[in-house]
């Protein structure tokens, strides 16, 4: 099963993924984002700058202002592909 990396804040959706059977780890630094085949972040600390130095081969997918069950969805949706 793929790993998924959430944002500590994003609570409700670790715990949906979980219950969809996912691998779930909390975010706390960057070299466990390298780890995640997937990665939801809330996008409050995106870089303004546009620069980005986190090494990841996976998806990072945007939280903010979407559902838990939305979220899920496009998850699963990238994790097919």
């Amino acid at each position: 099963m793929p790993k998924i990396g959430v944002e500590q804040s994003l609570t409700d959706v670790q715990e949906a993924l979980q219950e969809r059977g996912y691998d779930v780890i909390q975010l706390r630094q960057e070299q466990d984002a390298a780890e995640c085949d997937c990665c939801v972040i809330t996008g409050q600390d995106r870089n303004v700058m546009g620069i980005q130095d986190v090494a990841m081969e996976g998806t990072v997918i945007d939280a903010h202002g979407r559902t838990a069950e939305e979220i899920c969805q496009e998850v699963e949706s990238r994790i097919r592909q």
